[in-house]
Formats: structure tokens, C-alpha cells, sequence
């Protein structure tokens, strides 16, 4: 890999650039260009020594199996002995970054630096060395929080936070890491757009995205303003190279402090408010059907019953436009504004409903949940090797399935199973068994426990219904 030495004046070209500018607007009382030579030697240092105390390197190793084809070799065999006499198992290391959000040692990272990990180690900037422990991961947000132990008495540099609601397209931001395993580095840019919803990463699709240059290790770094806050957490780049090509997307902090909050509660998982209802994109064809001036917005698809949203009075083929005051333009930018808004409380919803303006007022609740009785199917069966369990508006909401969907569905499948083989998926809502009905995971367990010389099971999957048949 080759690296390109940025120009030493290009901060100062910038600045310079923007003196050009009209006279001052009304947002000039807060942000401001520089107005002397003097102002163009001004340096982020002070900033870079009050954020980097609280950003640390985060070193993850996991056993991966390891298969090499020499091992089913008739000769390699008869010389080396069975495949059950060489280890199958390596470790392999990730490096990524993590930020300090509160002195006793809870960190934030992100969830695929730690994911799998059976040991995690972190490095302060300050050269001292920890264990850790994952007390916290939430693979809808790509976030995980960690624990520093055997601390003693010894207290951390925890980071402020900001509110990434306040920033503005242009604003100077930060971002600090550990890139390529270099060190803990610092690099500058700004807030190149808000609310980028089309970026595939994680369940939230809700993007801060920045010029500022991230490249691997820098996950679960720090982005911060400059004030020193943090107002997102570093997680992907779009880049063809590996490298930065100035297109970084970083986790807002106001979803951040949800998952930090749930971590200090003592909780295992994230508790989010929960609407109750499915939720579509308004299409062009949608916005002209319904009469709408803009293609914006969220279409409620169905409302589940006794959900906060039918208790709301909202209804299928309303419209949500806003929450709180705040617009919504789809519906991943809705699910993210009212994800992030305080259990116990309440969100006032902009609703259009045949054409004109209405309000709806949802208490924020999180979704009940049941006795799941998870359990695997052992009986020789082609759901063989699936672990199953009771589908409950908790678990729907979790798998990002139908909060109205009913069943029993499918939680992991055994590597290798018949289950898997026969191509069953995590979030399938196993339906019936041979005609029959199935409401829960010991109904199906029993459906599934004589052999059969033939099998016909209808599942929901991606809301559609399908009905296959197998041989016994």
C-alpha cells in the first residue's frame, strides 16, 4: 500500500477559501470563519489532549477451525496419522478501537471488533494494559460495550458526550484510532452529510459520514467535535482500495447513550421503544396515489393490536412525516429518531391520513416479551438440528421480523445440520407441519418426533408463505 502526503496548507487554503463568504448569517454567532493570519495558525491541539486520554486500542482474538485438504489425503494419512492427531483450531486476532464513556471502565466499540472473541484485551494511550470483558452486544447497531477488569481502584479518562443531533453539514470534526495497528492516530475533516440511510452496515441505517480519513483499526473509534466531545462512533468506510477514499460513516451518539445506558443498567440487551407497527418507504408511485406532494415519509403497512401505535389511534396507510418536530424522510430515519427517544415517555407523531395533517401521541414502551422455551430439535426431522424458539413482539422486534407474525421461529441452525442443508434461515416463522398447526416450540417438537415418510412445513419468510415438501 502506498501513502499520500496531504498538503501542509490545505487546512489554511480551506479557511482562506471561506473568507469569500457573504457577510455574517444567522448562524455566524456559533460558527465562525477566521479572520486574520493569526486565526489560520490556530491548531486542534487542545482538542486532540482533551479527546485522545479516553480513546483506547482494543485487540480481540477468536478460535477459527481450520481445514486443510491435505488431511482427507489417502498419503498424507498413512504418513502423518489421522486428521484428529493435527490441531484444526488457530487464533486469529482483529485490532480495532474503543472510547471510554464512564471512569469505573465501560467502553463502547463496535460489535464486529469483538464479535466471536473469547479474549479481549485493551490498550489505554497512556501505554497501560487491561483485560476486558463483553458485558453488552447489540448487533442491530454494530455496537458492543466492554468492561475493564480487575481495575482496582484506578479510575479512566471517560469521553463527554455530545449531541449528534446538533451537527451541521460542514462542521470541523475528528476522528481517533488505532489505523493498521500503527498507534493511536488523529485525523481532521468535516461532516460531509447527516442522516444516510442507504449504507447496508447495520438494522439502523443512520449515518454520520465524513471526509475525515478512516481506515482499518479506526472501528470503534472516536469521532468527536471540537469541543472534544463524541458525536459518533467510527464503524465503516466506502472505499474500492481498502483505504480511505474520504467517504467514512460513523454511529451518531445519540444512539450510542442507549446502548451505554442499557450497559449500566446491568442489562444484557438493549431496551428500545416499540411502535407496533410495519413500516415501508413512500415510493414516487405511493406519494402520487396517495396525494402526497413529496415521495417522504413513512407508510404504515400494518399495525399490530394492542401495540403503542393502534393504542395511538394510527391506522394502515397513514403517512409518518415527523417525531417530535424532527422530519422523518423514511423509514429508516424514523425507526432511528424514535429508537432513540427515552422508555417511559412519550413521541408526538406528524401523520398524514388521507390527505391532511394529524397528530398521534405514543407512549414509549419496549416490546413484551414471553417464555421463549428455546430448544433444538434433535429427532430426525428436516428441521433437525434448528434451535427454535416461541415468537413473542420481543423476539419479532429483535429479528427484525412482522411485529404481527405468530409462530414458532427458527433462532440458530447447527453448523452442518440437516436444517441447514435443506436451506432453513435464521427468522423463519415455522408455520405448520403436515397440515398442522404449530403455536409453539413443544408443539412443534412433538409434531417433529416420529418419522414421517414424507414432510410438507409452511413457513413465513420475508412475508411471503411458502410451503415446501420433503422425503423422509
Amino acid at each position: 500500500m502506498t501513502g499520500r502526503r496531504l498538503p501542509r496548507l490545505a487546512l489554511g487554503t480551506l479557511a482562506l477559501a471561506m473568507l469569500v463568504l457573504p457577510p455574517a448569517t444567522p448562524w455566524a454567532q456559533d460558527r465562525a470563519v477566521p479572520r486574520s493570519s493569526a486565526e489560520l495558525k490556530l491548531s486542534f491541539a487542545p482538542v486532540v489532549k482533551r479527546a485522545t486520554p479516553s480513546v483506547v486500542n482494543v485487540y480481540a482474538a477468536r478460535a477459527v477451525e481450520v481445514r486443510n485438504p491435505l488431511f482427507d489425503d489417502p498419503l498424507f494419512r498413512r504418513f502423518f496419522g489421522a486428521p484428529g492427531n493435527i490441531p484444526r483450531e488457530q487464533m486469529q486476532r482483529s485490532l480495532g478501537s474503543g472510547v471510554i464513556v464512564d471512569p469505573s471502565g465501560l467502553i463502547i466499540t463496535n460489535n464486529h471488533v469483538v464479535e466471536g472473541a473469547t479474549e479481549v484485551k485493551v490498550s489505554l494511550a497512556d501505554k497501560r494494559e487491561y483485560e476486558a470483558e463483553i458485558v453488552l452486544k447489540d448487533a442491530r447497531t454494530d455496537l458492543a460495550v466492554l468492561k475493564i477488569k480487575e481495575a482496582g481502584q484506578d479510575r479512566f479518562s471517560a469521553i463527554e458526550f455530545g449531541n449528534s443531533d446538533e451537527l451541521q453539514v460542514g462542521d470541523l470534526v475528528l476522528a481517533i484510532g488505532n489505523p493498521f495497528g500503527v498507534g493511536q492516530t488523529v485525523t481532521h475533516g468535516i461532516v460531509s452529510a447527516l442522516a444516510r440511510t442507504q449504507v447496508g452496515i447495520t438494522d439502523y441505517q443512520f449515518f454520520i459520514q465524513t471526509d475525515a480519513a478512516i481506515n482499518p483499526g479506526n472501528s470503534g473509534g472516536a469521532l468527536v467535535d471540537l469541543s472534544g466531545r463524541l458525536v459518533g462512533i467510527n464503524t465503516a468506510i466506502f472505499s474500492r482500495s481498502g483505504g480511505s477514499q474520504g467517504i467514512g460513516f460513523a454511529i451518531p451518539a445519540e444512539m450510542v447513550k442507549v446502548v451505554v445506558s442499557s450497559a449500566r443498567g446491568g442489562g444484557s440487551a438493549v431496551k428500545r421503544p416499540w411502535l407496533g407497527a410495519k413500516l415501508q418507504n413512500v415510493t414516487p408511485e405511493i406519494a402520487e396515489s396517495l396525494g402526497l406532494k413529496r415521495n417522504s415519509g413513512a407508510l404504515v403497512a400494518s399495525v399490530s393490536a394492542n401495540s403503542p401505535a393502534a393504542r395511538a389511534g394510527i391506522k394502515i396507510g397513514d403517512v409518518i412525516v415527523s417525531i417530535d418536530e424532527q422530519t422523518v424522510d423514511d423509514q429508516n430515519g424514523f425507526e432511528y429518531r424514535f429508537g432513540t427517544r427515552p422508555l417511559g415517555a412519550q413521541a408526538r407523531l406528524g401523520v398524514i391520513r388521507e390527505g391532511r395533517e394529524t397528530t398521534a401521541v405514543v407512549a414509549l414502551q419496549s416490546a413484551p416479551d414471553g417464555p421463549r422455551e428455546e430448544l433444538v430439535i434433535r429427532s430426525r426431522s428436516p428441521l433437525s438440528g434448528a434451535k427454535v424458539g416461541n415468537l413473542s413482539p420481543a423476539l419479532a422486534e429483535e429479528l427484525r421480523l412482522d411485529p404481527s407474525a405468530e409462530g414458532v421461529v427458527v433462532l440458530e441452525l447447527g453448523k452442518g445440520s440437516i436444517a441447514q442443508r435443506l436451506g432453513f434461515q435464521r427468522g423463519d416463522v415455522v408455520l405448520a407441519i403436515n397440515d398442522k398447526r404449530v403455536a409453539s416450540s413443544k408443539e412443534l417438537e412433538r409434531a417433529v418426533r416420529n418419522p414421517n415418510r414424507f414432510w410438507e412445513i409452511t413457513i413465513l419468510r420475508g412475508g411471503r408463505q411458502v410451503t415446501a415438501q420433503f422425503p423422509g
